[in-house]
């Protein structure tokens, strides 16, 4: 008991830093505590950690370093003892809300092919689809398209296919639609940015309903499909180097089938002249 009691003490002035005199003078003679020496040696480790340190992990690191065994309920006690408060991550309350709702759910196919859609901005069908640029390197293109004009409303373009991706092409869309009360409807495939929470709630604030296509199946979601090989056709993005470059040609491509391509199906018009035209 004597040897373990002195083997404890020679870690405890090696980690400190101080001479076996010292450490009696500062930590025995004027303290009665007997928990002194121990309570250094954690809050060595704790201070060396910024206080972002558990029981388990200050029981291994004297264990790992120092050869010293320490029982993890006297750790405890020892850190409730001197106030060592580990400093822990708060819970991510959006994280918890999200998971309490279902982050992810799927919809009904409510549009069923039924693209023939008489007034805009009744129904949006949108997607997201990959291109390449330079030397093979990826960005993504979420984009919303009104099922009556044919009119690309909004799009997004970003070198990252996250939630936001969707989002702001979707708050783009919802801002242009500003005062219409026209009840609308957002078709989509049953993607993880379509299901999720955010996007859902998104649309749920705003009232509008929201469609999917069933598993796996493309041409439930044909119009912006469409769309999208059509702008694959038309743009070559070899020749960019940087994501400002890729952004230019899409916004002056879809300018061009917004603004000056004219369909069959709409009179021989552009969709935005189409659009004018219903609307006059």
């Amino acid at each position: 008991m004597a040897h373990t009691q002195e083997i404890r003490i020679y870690k405890i002035t090696e980690v400190l830093g101080v001479s076996r005199s010292g450490y009696y003078r500062h930590f025995i003679s004027k303290s009665k505590d007997r928990d002194a020496g121990d309570y250094e040696l954690i809050k060595y480790f704790f201070e060396e950690r910024r206080g972002r340190i558990g029981i388990r992990q200050i029981k291994m690191l004297l264990e790992r370093r120092l050869s010293l065994k320490m029982n993890h309920k006297k750790i405890a006690r020892i850190k409730r003892k001197y106030g060592l408060e580990t400093k822990i991550r708060k819970k991510n309350k959006y994280r918890f809300f999200a998971k309490k709702h279902h982050e992810h759910r799927t919809f009904k196919n409510k549009l069923a092919r039924r693209f023939k859609v008489k007034r805009p901005d009744k129904v949006y069908s949108t997607d997201i689809t990959q291109m390449t640029y330079g030397k093979g390197l990826k960005v993504y293109l979420a984009a919303f398209k009104d099922l009556c004009t044919k009119e690309v409303v909004a799009y997004s373009v970003s070198q990252r296919a996250d939630i936001s991706l969707a989002t702001t092409a979707l708050s783009e869309a919802l801002n242009r639609r500003q005062g219409s009360k026209r009840k609308l409807m957002v078709h989509s495939d049953q993607g993880f940015h379509f299901t999720h929470f955010i996007f859902r709630k998104m649309l749920k604030d705003h009232k509008i309903k929201q469609s999917m296509s069933r598993k796996g199946n493309c041409l439930d979601n044909a119009p912006i499909e469409s769309f999208f090989g059509h702008l694959k056709d038309h743009i070559d993005l070899s020749s960019c180097r940087t994501i400002e470059e890729v952004k230019e040609i899409v916004t002056r491509e879809i300018d061009y089938y917004n603004n000056h391509r004219p369909q069959m199906g709409l009179k021989k018009m552009p969709p935005v002249e189409y659009r004018r035209h219903l609307q006059s």
